[in-house]
């Protein structure tokens, strides 16, 4: 049983700031698919839209209680 809607929060199961982690953990994915996901977005968008998401999801998203 839950205690309510799941919160999107940063992972402890992190590489640089757990940003992928938690995306992976708030969908029910594995964190290196979501990595892997996220890497080849980022080499097909040019790498700057996919870096600056990453940067401004590391701040919105509280970190893992």
């Amino acid at each position: 049983m839950s205690d309510g809607p799941r919160k999107l929060t940063r992972s402890k199961d992190r590489m640089i700031a757990g940003v992928c982690g938690g995306l992976a953990q708030w969908f029910g994915w594995p964190a290196d698919r979501v990595r892997i996901a996220y890497v080849i977005l980022s080499i097909l968008s040019a790498a700057f839209p996919g870096i600056l998401m990453y940067l401004v999801l590391w701040f919105l998203m509280p970190d893992e209680a």
